[in-house]
C-alpha cells in the first residue's frame, strides 16, 4: 500500500501557528497601520509627463483663440467680438511632423508660431500642459511632445526628486517610454489651500529638474477624506461578498461543515496576505485587492478538489474515523496539488523578478498567497473538518458503498 502522509498529527499545531501569525497581523494593523498607497489616501493626485516643448505659440489679435487637440487633430477655434467665429483645423495626416504642423500654424490670421526643435518628429501625440491656459495670448503657448526615443527620469529618481514634499508618493503609469508618472500628496485636513501649495511645489520641483517648459500636467485630481475611506470600505465589502457568495457555492455543492471549512481556509489566506502586508509595510493598493481576491478564488479551487475526493473516499473506503479519511485523501491529492502550486509559482515568480514596483508587490503577494492556499487546504480546512466529525461514522447506506478497507499505522 501507498505510503498515507499523516497530516492529521500536525492539525493542533498548525491551527495555534495561524492563529498566532494572525494576531500577530492585527497587532500590526492596530498599532502602526497599513501602508495605503495612492488609491486609498485622501489627498491630491497629478499624473505628469516629461515632455519637451516643441512649438511655441503667440497671438496678437483681438479675438479668443483656443487650442483643442485630439486624437487626429489640433484645432484653432476663433471666436469673440469682431472674429469670424471659424474652426481651423491641422490633421496629424495632413501635417505628419512637427515641423509642417507649426508652419501650418502661422497661415492663421494674428497667430505666430515657433518651431523649438528640429521638427522631425511625428506630429500626433502633441500636449498641452494642463496647469496653463489653452487660450491663446501674446503670452507663449507650448505644445509639446513626448520624445519616446530617450528615457528621462526612472521611478526611483522621480521619488528622489519628489521627496522634498512630506508624504508624497510617485508611481509609474504606462510603458517605460511614455514618462507617465502618478504623484500622490497626502493631506490631513488642516490647511484649506494645500491644493494650490501643492500643485505650485509640484510645479517648481519639476521645473528645477526638467527646465519649465519640458513637462506637461495631463491632470489634476483631489481626493478628499470622506471618498478614500469609501474606497476602503469598497474593496472590503467586495471582499466579504466574494466570501459570501463562495460560501452559498460550497454550500450547495457540498455538506454545510466543508462548505464553512473551506471558507475558513480562504479567509485564512486572505489574513494570512494582509499580515504579511502589515509585517512588511507592502504598499497597499487596488493591485493588492486583487492580489486578494485572486487567491481566495484560486485557495477554493484546491479546496474543493481535495474536499472532492473526500467525499468520494466516503463511499468508497472502509476507515476508523475522519482524521484517516483526511489523510487518504489529502495524500492521494498532494501531488496535484504541488504540481498545480509549482506551475503557477513559475508565473508568479517570474512577475516578481522581472517588474517593479506596484505590479513587483502584487506578485509577491500572490507568491505568499498561493503557499498559504496549500497549507490552508490541508491543515485549515482539515482541522475544521476532522473537529466537526470528531463522532463521525459512516451511515448504512454508505457503508454498502464502501469496497476497500485500509488500516493506517500510527
Amino acid at each position: 500500500m501507498k505510503k498515507i502522509i499523516r497530516f492529521s498529527k500536525a492539525f493542533i499545531f498548525c491551527t495555534i501557528l495561524s492563529v498566532l501569525a494572525i494576531a500577530s497581523g492585527v497587532f500590526v494593523v492596530a498599532t502602526k497601520g497599513l501602508n495605503f498607497g495612492i488609491d486609498f489616501r485622501p489627498g491630491l493626485v497629478e499624473e505628469i509627463k516629461i515632455a519637451p516643448a516643441e512649438i511655441e505659440l503667440t497671438y496678437s489679435g483681438s479675438a479668443n483663440v483656443a487650442v483643442q487637440i485630439s486624437s487626429q487633430a489640433v484645432n484653432l477655434v476663433v471666436s469673440g467680438v469682431g472674429a469670424d467665429n471659424s474652426t481651423y483645423p491641422f490633421s496629424f495626416i495632413d501635417y505628419p511632423t512637427v515641423s509642417d504642423l507649426a508652419n501650418a500654424f502661422n497661415t492663421v490670421p494674428d497667430v505666430t508660431s515657433k518651431l523649438l526643435t528640429d521638427g522631425t518628429k511625428a506630429s500626433n501625440g502633441v500636449l498641452l500642459n494642463s496647469e496653463k491656459t489653452s487660450s491663446l495670448s501674446k503670452e507663449p503657448l507650448y505644445l509639446h511632445l513626448v520624445d519616446k526615443s530617450v528615457v528621462t527620469a526612472s521611478v526611483d529618481e522621480m521619488r528622489e526628486i519628489f521627496a522634498a514634499i512630506p508624504d508624497s508618493q510617485v508611481k509609474k503609469i504606462g510603458n517605460d517610454v511614455d514618462d507617465n508618472f502618478q504623484i500622490r500628496v497626502g493631506d490631513d485636513g488642516t490647511d484649506p489651500t494645500i491644493s494650490e501649495k501643492i500643485q505650485n511645489q509640484i510645479s517648481e520641483i519639476l521645473a528645477e529638474n526638467f527646465g519649465a517648459n519640458n513637462y506637461v500636467v495631463v491632470k489634476t485630481d483631489f481626493i478628499a477624506a470622506q471618498f478614500s475611506t469609501s474606497l476602503v470600505t469598497s474593496s472590503a465589502i467586495l471582499v466579504i461578498l466574494t466570501l459570501a457568495l463562495i460560501w452559498v457555492y460550497a454550500t450547495i455543492r457540498f455538506k454545510w461543515d466543508f462548505a464553512l471549512g473551506a471558507v475558513l481556509a480562504i479567509i485564512h489566506d486572505a489574513l494570512i496576505m494582509v499580515t504579511f502586508i502589515a509585517w512588511t509595510q507592502m504598499e497597499f493598493d487596488s493591485l493588492t485587492v486583487a492580489a486578494i481576491l485572486t487567491i481566495i478564488g484560486y485557495s477554493i479551487n484546491d479546496t474543493v478538489v481535495v474536499l472532492d475526493r473526500v467525499r468520494e473516499n466516503i463511499k468508497l473506503l472502509k476507515v476508523k474515523n475522519m482524521k484517516e479519511l483526511l489523510d487518504i485523501s489529502q495524500t492521494e491529492m498532494i501531488r496535484r496539488t504541488i504540481i498545480t502550486t509549482v506551475t503557477t509559482l513559475l508565473a508568479a515568480v517570474s512577475l516578481f523578478v522581472f517588474t517593479t514596483g506596484s505590479m513587483k508587490n502584487f506578485a509577491l503577494a500572490l507568491i505568499v498567497g498561493m503557499l498559504s492556499g496549500v497549507y490552508s487546504t490541508i491543515y485549515i480546512a482539515g482541522a475544521f473538518i476532522a473537529l466537526v466529525r470528531r463522532n463521525w461514522k459512516p451511515s448504512a447506506e454508505e457503508k454498502k458503498s464502501q469496497v476497500k478497507e485500509i488500516e493506517l499505522e500510527d
